[in-house]
């Protein structure tokens, strides 16, 4: 069995604006300055808790941040597919490899609901499991969400790959003992990322050049 895990935000979704929008709405309620895009995007990539506890700044104490996480998650779970949309290619992608036999699995750092809910919506069919972080997930460089998507799979891990467009997907990748390709459209700027990944990818016909690479040989 021959499997390929993505990561959600920033790489098979654009949520950047949904997640400003959602960040500066909890901010307001609790009193506190907005935050820029460029700011909310240097925050994102460890989940929604540390988004929120970045956003907050140093000063803040773990009650004000709980209070504010509660309110943009009530506040996300109801407005997170107003702006979010697929990256170029990407669904085409997705068909492609389902039409060629290969499992899609996707693993955030996102809160589980809003995972599934997200991938229900977009991707529907081709992504067969849908891990965010959960009581019994944690979040990522953590390789539980892809150790059990590989068990769910019954897949190996020299048949598997990890793409995701941060730092972060990178080390889940080498806690898992999986291969990475890291594309460069997302959160994290290309040369941070080609500072510690060899593959790199710019566009969708590239990452489906990568995969069919990596693959070619697995049986």
């Amino acid at each position: 069995m021959k499997c390929v895990i993505f990561d959600l935000d920033g790489t098979l979704l654009y949520t950047l604006e949904d997640l400003y929008i959602a960040t500066n709405y909890a901010l307001e309620q609790v009193g506190r300055d907005k935050r820029s895009l460029d700011e909310v995007r240097n925050f994102v990539g460890n989940g929604v808790a540390k988004l929120i506890e970045r956003a907050m700044g140093e000063n803040s104490s773990q009650e004000e941040i709980q209070k504010c996480l509660e309110i943009f998650k009530e506040y996300y779970s109801k407005n997170a597919q107003k702006n979010t949309r697929p990256y170029d290619g990407i669904i085409e992608l997705l068909k492609y490899l389902k039409k060629s036999g290969i499992k899609i699995a996707l693993n955030s750092n996102k809160y589980d609901a809003a995972v599934k809910s997200l991938s229900h919506k977009y991707f529907d069919d081709l992504v067969e499991i849908a891990l965010g972080e959960s009581n019994n997930c944690p979040k990522k460089p953590d390789p539980t969400g892809v150790e059990k998507i590989l068990k769910y799979f019954n897949c190996d891990k020299d048949n598997a790959i990890y793409i995701g467009d941060s730092l972060v997907d990178i080390q889940t990748a080498k806690n898992a003992k999986i291969p990475c390709i890291s594309v460069s459209w997302g959160y994290c700027n290309k040369d941070r990322l080609l500072l510690n990944n060899k593959i790199v990818v710019d566009n969708t016909q590239e990452l489906k050049q990568a995969i069919e690479a990596m693959l070619r040989n697995v049986k």
